[in-house]
């Protein structure tokens, strides 16, 4: 057991400051992913900054029609809000998508986003990790694993981020709020997850002492609707090889609006931008969805063993897309 400091934090001010003046200091909520990562010997941080008791559990309306969710608003709850479910049907999805109910239940909004990969040589202490150990190696570009990055991937990492939840978000254009020593700032959840390029370590583009305060969503898209669809090896308690959220607005047998996120194949939620503009405009098809979709994975760089999750992850968003466009 390698000791650690504990401070639970009386507001946001406080976790902030207390942060930036730990270079050691890690926020805890859920702990859902922290824990087990403390247990592996992963990480091993000198101070954990308790920020359950802060008042950010909010899920509020916002003047526009859309939604605030705070940083420490439990998976299940966000999931079963009413105005998730109705307006958002894509992220109530996701949710109940990921872990099991006991997880769902203390996983908070802020951790999901910032959980870590789930590639084993990265939570394996005793296997050189280019993520864990900059410049050690990534021994999993070798190996025949079938869950890792077939987008975006580089000599340094093959890693795939596991969070179904910032899938969704990425589809639905939401923005992260931090808190930090400079102040309070807005990132779009699209720019919040990096590619690995040569610096793996760096999951986010998350500044030192900041603090995830809440996720914003924008109102719908007039006449749009959502959906998540996830394929894993289990029904439960196993993590995406391929999935996909959309949001697609169709008028006069045309797309009026369409949002395309992958999860499952890259360092970070893929936001299908290419597939995107070829959709908006186009004839709401099946036919459209292939080609597009065709076009966004042709990108990919599958590696030994995963070559069927670009097959794979076609399949689950021509079928998401056809079956938004049959219930409008």
């Amino acid at each position: 057991m390698k000791p650690f400091a504990y401070l639970r934090a009386r507001s946001a001010e406080e976790a902030v400051r207390e942060s930036a003046a730990r270079p050691g200091a890690v926020f805890l909520g859920g702990g859902t992913n922290l824990v087990d990562l403390m247990k592996l010997g992963v990480a091993s941080p000198e101070l954990l900054i308790d920020i359950t008791r802060l008042p950010l559990d909010h899920v509020a309306d916002t003047p526009d029609g859309g939604l605030r969710i705070g940083a420490t608003v439990r998976n299940s709850d966000l999931a079963a809000h009413p105005a998730v479910r109705t307006r958002y049907p894509a992220l109530s999805r996701a949710l109940l998508a990921g872990a099991g109910g006991q997880l769902r239940n203390t996983a908070t909004t802020g951790g999901n986003l910032l959980q870590r990969t789930r590639c084993p040589y990265f939570q394996d202490a005793s296997k050189p990790c280019n993520k864990r150990e900059p410049g050690s190696g990534c021994p999993a570009r070798d190996s025949t694993l079938r869950d890792l990055a077939v987008l975006g991937h580089s000599a340094h990492c093959v890693a795939t981020h596991p969070s179904d939840l910032a899938v969704a978000l990425c589809a639905l254009d939401a923005t992260v709020h931090l808190s930090g020593p400079d102040g309070d700032r807005a990132v779009p959840v699209t720019g919040f997850h990096r590619l690995p390029g040569d610096t793996p370590d760096r999951d986010t583009g998350i500044r030192p002492g900041e603090l995830i305060t809440e996720v914003v969503l924008g109102p719908p898209p007039g006449g749009a609707a959502s959906l998540y669809r996830k394929a894993r090896d289990r029904a439960a308690f196993a993590f995406a090889l391929a999935s996909v959220a959309a949001v697609l607005s169709v008028r006069d047998g045309r797309i009026e609006h369409a949002a395309l996120a992958f999860g499952g194949l890259a360092h970070r939620p893929w936001r299908a931008h290419t597939a995107e503009n070829l959709l908006r405009g186009a004839p709401a098809t099946a036919g459209t969805f292939a080609r597009a979709v065709d076009a966004e994975l042709a990108a990919a760089r599958p590696l030994r063993g995963n070559a069927f999750k670009v097959t794979l992850a076609h399949n689950l968003a021509v079928d998401a897309l056809t079956e938004l466009a049959a219930a409008r």
